[in-house]
C-alpha cells in the first residue's frame, strides 16, 4: 500500500481544459485507477484493499460507504412517510380570548398571502414546502440512478447532490419561527402559542433527509455495474465472516 500526496502546481492546467466531452461517456474513477481515500484524514492510498487500515490515522478504508444505498433508502422512505403529517397536522396552536386557532404550514402561507405579506409567504412556502419536497425528489433520483449504475447525466447528478447539501440547512425555518413564538408569546389570559404535533413531524423530515444525504455516497454516481458488483460481493463476504 503506497501513500500518494496530493499536490498540484499553480501553473498546472487541467488536461481536459478546452476539450468537449460527451456528458454520458464513462468517467475514470479513483477506484478504477486503484486509488482509495481515507474517509477520516483524506489520505490517498494506492494498492490498498477493502478493510485495510489507513497508515496515517488507522481508519478502515473502503472504496464506497458500506451499505450506503440500503441506509439511504431507509431514511428516504421514513422521510417520505413523515412528510404527509408534517403538512396535514398543525404546526402552531394559538389560544386567545376568542378561541383556539390551529395553523398548518400551508394555512400559514395562505394567511401571509391574504394579509399582503407576499414576500414572507413566498419565503415560508419555498423553505418549508418546496425545499423538503425538492430534496426528497432529488435523493430519490440519485439513489435510483446509482442503484442502476446509470451513466445518464452524471455531471448534473453530482451537481444536484451538492445543491441539496447547501440548501438543506434552510429547511428548518418553520421550526425556528415556532420556537421563537412559543417562547415569546406567553401572555396568560390573552394569547398563548404552543407548538403542534406537525412541527415534530416536520423536524423529523428535515433530520431524516439530512441523514439520507449523509448516508448516500456521491461516488456511486460515477460507478459502473462491474464496480458495484465487486462492492456488493465484498459486503456479502464481510457479513458471512461477521
Amino acid at each position: 500500500m503506497k501513500f500518494l500526496p496530493l499536490r498540484r502546481s499553480r501553473e498546472a492546467k487541467p488536461a481536459h481544459q478546452g476539450v468537449e466531452h460527451d456528458p454520458d461517456a464513462p468517467v475514470a474513477t479513483a477506484a478504477s485507477l486503484g486509488l482509495m481515500a481515507c474517509p477520516h484524514c483524506a489520505a490517498v492510498w494506492q494498492g490498498a484493499q477493502e478493510g485495510d487500515a489507513c497508515g496515517r490515522c488507522g481508519t478502515h478504508l473502503h472504496t464506497r460507504k458500506p451499505q450506503s444505498l440500503t441506509r439511504t433508502w431507509a431514511f428516504l422512505i421514513a422521510a417520505c412517510i413523515m412528510y404527509i403529517p408534517a403538512n396535514l397536522l398543525p404546526v402552531m396552536i394559538t389560544r386567545t380570548l376568542f378561541g383556539a386557532q390551529y395553523d398548518t404550514i400551508l394555512s400559514g402561507v395562505i394567511y401571509f398571502w391574504v394579509s399582503g405579506a407576499y414576500g414572507l409567504a413566498a419565503i415560508v412556502f419555498i423553505a418549508s414546502f418546496l425545499v423538503p419536497l425538492f430534496k426528497l425528489a432529488v435523493l430519490f433520483l440519485l439513489v435510483v440512478m446509482a442503484q442502476r449504475a446509470s451513466t445518464w447525466r452524471q455531471h448534473e447528478r453530482a451537481k444536484l447532490y451538492h445543491i441539496i447539501e447547501i440548501i438543506g440547512r434552510w429547511s428548518m425555518l418553520d421550526v425556528f419561527v415556532v420556537s421563537l413564538l412559543t417562547g415569546l408569546v406567553q401572555i396568560q389570559g390573552f394569547a398563548v402559542i404552543t407548538a403542534g404535533v406537525g412541527i415534530a413531524a416536520f423536524g423529523s423530515v428535515v433530520v431524516l433527509t439530512m441523514l439520507a444525504s449523509l448516508s448516500f455516497d456521491p461516488k456511486l454516481t460515477w460507478d459502473s455495474k462491474e464496480a458495484q458488483a465487486m462492492q456488493e460481493s465484498f459486503e456479502n463476504r464481510e457479513e458471512q465472516t461477521a
